[in-house]
């Protein structure tokens, strides 16, 4: 008897961005389009601004339960903590720009631990450690045309990005499925850092 549904499930750990953040981040999208508006890049959209921790691709489906048990050890016993929003950057660091970020700067080294923590919790229930080193940042767009792909590059660090702090108060599950019409993001779990009473 054949079981319904995919076997296979596209997962990611990553923190939620508050709503204004998102905006000034979608504000940031608008600025560049505006002065670019031949560029091809996929942008990023409000549902899909997050800042992943851990990207792990196709997992089985009976897997998917494990990394909501690997999230949950990551964050036992972690206080809420800050982070700040600042800068604009492109990876690779040199060549042809592929990527837009806005940049993390993590002056507690909270995230770092947390991100530390998420990668030996998955380890031990069976999944593969990230083999780069861990640089958090905020995707916004992906560059599709080498043309204008430089241009978009200089116009994002020119543009800059105003720094804002959050608190990281959870960690989240979610699951991608890709389409034509983009990617739908669902939260599979979410996992609250606690303040201690």
């Amino acid at each position: 008897m054949k079981s319904e549904g995919p076997e296979t499930f596209r997962q990611f750990c990553a923190i939620e961005l508050p709503d204004s953040v998102r905006k000034l981040a979608l504000q940031h999208i608008a600025r560049l389009k505006e002065a670019l508006p031949r560029a091809k890049a996929s942008w990023g959209r409000d549902t899909n601004l997050h800042l992943t921790l851990k990207f792990l691709g196709e997992i089985p489906r009976s897997s998917v339960a494990d990394l909501s048990k690997a999230a949950a050890l990551a964050v036992a016993g972690l206080q809420p903590f800050p982070i700040q929003l600042e800068e604009c950057g492109t990876f690779p660091d040199r060549g042809q720009p592929r990527v837009l970020w806005i940049g993390v700067t993590d002056a507690s080294g909270k995230l770092l631990e947390l991100h530390a923590r998420l990668e030996e919790a998955a380890a031990q229930k069976g999944f593969a450690r990230e083999s780069r080193s861990f640089h958090p940042h905020l995707t916004i767009a992906r560059l599709r045309q080498a043309e204008s792909a430089r241009e978009l590059a200089f116009a994002h660090k020119q543009l800059d990005f105003e720094p804002v702090s959050i608190v990281v108060s959870e960690l989240l599950v979610i699951r991608s499925e890709l389409s034509s019409a983009g990617s739908k993001y669902t939260v599979i779990s979410r996992h609250d850092l606690l303040t201690v009473p």
